[in-house]
This record gives C-alpha cells, sequence and structure tokens, in this order.
C-alpha cells in the first residue's frame, strides 16, 4: 500500500511539473481553525482559481517546511510521499503560521502565446520587449521558479501577528482576520528581499463556503501594503508574482534559464 501511494504521488507530481510554473502554490489547511491538542492537517496544492492537487511532499523540492508561532519555529519534517503533507498536533493557544518554501524547479516555453500570455496576466508589460532586446527565442526558452507559501491558522483563540519568515518574497499579514474586525479588511504587505514591494499586482482569490470563487486585481501601495476587503466565512488566497531575467549577457543556451520568477502566496480564512 505504501509503494502504491508513493507511485501515485510521484505521478502527480510529474503531471503537475510542467504545468506549475503557471499555476498558482498554496498551503491549505483543511481547518483554518483549530483547538490546540487537535489534528492539524494541511496539504500543499497547485492550481488555478483556489483549486488544485494536493501534492506529495518530497525533501529534494523543499527549501523550507516550518510552523511558526510566538513562541518560536518548528520545522515540520514529513515522510517522503506524504499526502497530505502536514499532519500532526496544534500547539497552544495563538496565530499559527505554516511556512512552505520549495527550491527551484524549471519550465520550458514551447509555445510563444504562453510567455506572453503569462506576463501580460501578471502585470509585467514591458516582459516581451525585453525578452526581444535580449535577442531570445520565442520558443524553447527555460525560466526557474520558486514558490513562497505560508497559510495562517488560528489555534484556539488566534491571538497573535504574523512577522517577516525571510523569504526572498513573501506577504506578512499587518492584521489578524481571527481576531480583527473583517470589516476593516486584511491589511498584508508585501516583501522582495526584505523590502516593501510597491506598486506591484496582487491577485485575490475570495472562495464562498458554496466553493465558488471569485478573483479580483489590488495593487500594493507605496508602503508595500494591500488593503483586501473580507467577507465572514469566506477563505483567501492571495498571489503576487516577481519575474526578473537571469543570465543576461550571455549568449543563448536552451538549456540555461533566461527567466526566473518568485511567488508568495498566503492563505487564511475568516470566521
Amino acid at each position: 500500500m505504501r509503494r502504491a501511494l508513493l507511485t501515485s504521488a510521484i505521478l502527480v507530481l510529474v503531471q503537475t511539473a510542467t504545468q506549475s510554473a503557471a499555476h498558482e502554490f498554496w498551503v491549505e489547511p483543511e481547518k483554518y481553525q483549530v483547538e490546540s491538542g487537535a489534528p492539524l492537517v494541511a496539504d500543499l496544492r497547485n492550481g488555478q482559481n483556489f483549486r488544485g492537487a494536493a501534492l506529495a511532499y518530497f525533501p529534494a523540492q523543499t527549501a523550507r517546511f516550518d510552523l511558526i508561532t510566538a513562541t518560536g519555529t518548528t520545522p515540520v519534517t514529513p515522510r517522503m510521499g506524504d499526502i497530505p503533507a502536514l499532519a500532526t498536533t496544534a500547539p497552544a493557544d495563538g496565530l499559527l503560521v505554516i511556512l512552505h518554501e520549495t527550491r527551484a524547479s524549471t519550465v520550458k516555453y514551447t509555445k510563444p502565446e504562453t510567455f506572453a500570455g503569462f506576463t501580460a496576466h501578471k502585470d509585467f508589460p514591458t516582459a516581451l520587449q525585453t525578452h526581444r532586446d535580449r535577442g531570445l527565442p520565442e520558443t524553447g526558452f527555460i525560466e526557474t521558479y520558486r514558490r513562497f507559501a505560508k497559510a495562517l491558522v488560528a489555534v484556539g483563540d488566534g491571538a497573535g501577528a504574523d512577522a517577516p519568515a525571510g523569504m526572498e518574497t513573501e506577504f506578512v499579514a499587518l492584521t489578524n482576520p481571527y481576531t480583527d474586525d473583517p470589516a476593516q479588511g486584511l491589511a498584508a504587505r508585501l516583501l522582495y528581499q526584505g523590502h516593501p514591494r510597491a506598486q506591484a499586482q496582487v491577485e485575490i482569490f475570495d472562495r464562498a463556503p458554496d466553493s465558488t470563487v471569485a478573483i479580483s486585481y489590488l495593487r500594493t501601495d507605496d508602503a508595500g501594503v494591500v488593503r483586501v476587503p473580507l467577507i465572514p466565512g469566506h477563505a483567501y488566497l492571495l498571489d503576487a508574482v516577481v519575474l526578473r531575467p537571469v543570465n543576461e549577457g550571455a549568449p543563448f543556451d536552451p538549456d540555461t534559464p533566461v527567466w526566473e520568477t518568485l511567488w508568495a502566496a498566503m492563505t487564511f480564512a475568516v470566521p
């Protein structure tokens, strides 16, 4: 049974590897509110429109996997192939952050419209011209990508505050969706290399109790802060992407990445 589950997990990983650069990646707890000492279960998911497949845990794909509370950070150490990736016991009352950072993966663009569509969707209006100015081909080039995901979970009363975790890009919640007035929305700061990322697009996925998902787009202000309207009973995924050139000035090599994307994600729910 264990071998069959592992084989299935590997197939899921292979099936999603060629697609995942253009899809969101997030941590999805089974429950966003749990009691201390109760089961704490969460999946790593990859997909679109806040729907996606649960991925198996593989150490070679993982740079960090932590539980962060007011008292410190605890590494998560699943077994290879585990689905769900997190299955443990909830710690003491307070705001819990589940953090997952991937190692670099790559994707090769085989259709010119794919890169064009991606850069338009993620609001990089000058990327195509930059690509041409670098003398790069329309197809057959490689992008490398990494994911930086957080989930906010209320344990017991859920009191507490999020804080920067030192990832290259990340959202930091400035308000607590479990204890603050939802009518005021959620304020979150988007960081890149430890600094606020101003005037960046943030894609908001709002999932209602009936599983319908509404998508909207906001921009961070000059302090890197985005303010997200909230509806009680809904779950949210915030997503923002950094696109940057790599290996500039080098002759084109079809086996060497020419672009890199860094994906920040945060999930939470409103009681």
